[in-house]
């Protein structure tokens, strides 16, 4: 069974960076694409922020482009969510997902496996 478990949210104050962290286990990694989403409070659909396909292709929403970064490590089974400049909008629950055919969609329904979430809130 394929398992996802982010890490790294919290607290930052505007301007700030954090680095999220995904960790996957039960499956073949690097045969996956890897997206980050996002579920802002009082909202009910969960936001792209970015994806990275198997050959390392990316692809970003305009709100966070020049300021998000994605990457992942096969060698560890991990995809990282780099972010600077962050602004009290992008406070919300992250979440990461893995799409088993490599395409990095933008779509959540695209994806088959979902992390739990990890908060980010961005607040002075």
């Amino acid at each position: 069974q394929v398992q996802l478990v982010e890490s790294g949210g919290g607290l930052v104050q505007p301007g700030g960076s954090l680095r999220l962290s995904c960790a996957v286990s039960g499956g073949t990694f690097s045969n996956y694409a890897m997206g980050w989403f996002r579920q802002a409070p009082g909202k009910e659909y969960r936001e792209f922020v970015t994806t990275i396909g198997t050959g390392g292709y990316t692809y970003s929403a305009d709100s966070v482009k020049g300021r998000f970064t994605i990457s992942r490590d096969n060698a560890k089974n991990t995809v990282y969510l780099q972010m600077n400049s962050l602004k009290p909008e992008d406070t919300a629950v992250y979440y990461c997902a893995a799409d088993v055919t490599g395409w990095a969609p933008v779509l959540p329904n695209d994806y088959n496996y979902w992390g739990q979430g990890t908060q980010v809130t961005v607040s002075s």
